[in-house]
């Protein structure tokens, strides 16, 4: 039996691709389910190994700079002809005390994580002529709470509603636009190696309830149903792919912390 093929015809571009990221994980899987791809990030010589090995075109592109964003978009649905897959998984894990927080990394946060995210829906809207998905990689920690990461959680919230108010405005239009919420994902680089830790995987698991790690392809595969016809009438919806884990709670930063001075 051949691969499925279940994104033939679509035209995707994924922002926020870098080596062996959430990003890159669900460009792969768009190509391997017949999906045309582009991939975008700030790294340029990274994005471009990246894309020869998976077989995507690629472009630069700053999400902190709203020219940059509405190059890129335009450049990826020139080259393939036109855009109806839009997703977002750019992400700063920034871990400061709430009241250690300056304005400079407010400002930093607030400009990956949520105003570069709204002018890139903006620049996918003006360029889906005929309507489309637009994906946003958001976090449990949008829901459930971790200590000192106050700025990514809120960024993070907030977008998730912005993404409510693109499927409610832009409906009529064929556009759907949805948010992914990962959990527990040991391989992605923003979780920093901890998940290979067995005090921290056992930590984590307790909080879990389908009792394995997640992987950068669970994401992967939730993109692509959201990417895909099959999920035609799902929009506004935030899916969180976490074992469960909003069931529950994030371990607590103190918890996070000891394992880690066990370890070291």
């Amino acid at each position: 039996m051949g691969m499925d093929r279940r994104l033939d015809g679509k035209k995707a571009l994924v922002l926020g691709v870098a080596p062996q990221n959430i990003g890159a994980a669900i460009a792969r899987k768009f190509i391997d389910h017949g999906a045309e791809v582009v991939i975008a990030g700030r790294r340029e010589e990274p994005l471009r190994e990246i894309a020869e090995e998976i077989g995507a075109g690629w472009v630069g592109c700053d999400i902190t700079d709203e020219n940059s964003l509405n190059c890129a978009v335009a450049e990826s649905a020139a080259k393939m002809g036109g855009l109806n897959v839009g997703v977002n998984s750019t992400g700063w894990g920034l871990l400061k005390p709430f009241l250690e927080t300056d304005r400079s990394e407010l400002e930093q946060m607030a400009a990956l994580q949520f105003t570069g995210p709204f002018q890139f829906f903006q620049a996918l809207l003006r360029n889906m002529t005929d309507g489309g998905s637009i994906i946003q990689i958001s976090s449990v920690t949008a829901t459930i709470m971790f200590e000192d990461h106050a700025a990514y959680m809120g960024t993070k919230a907030g977008i998730d509603h912005v993404i409510r108010c693109v499927a409610n405005e832009f409906g009529h239009k064929g556009i759907r636009a949805n948010s992914i919420a990962a959990g527990g994902i040991a391989d992605a680089p923003m979780s920093g190696g901890g998940m290979a830790l067995p005090a921290m995987r056992d930590l984590y698991m307790r909080e879990i309830p389908l009792q394995r790690p997640g992987v950068a392809a669970d994401v992967a595969n939730a993109a692509l149903w959201l990417a895909s016809e099959e999920s035609d009438f799902v929009t506004g919806q935030t899916i969180h792919v976490s074992g469960g884990q909003t069931l529950r709670r994030n371990p607590s930063i103190a918890e996070v912390y000891a394992v880690f001075g066990e370890a070291g």
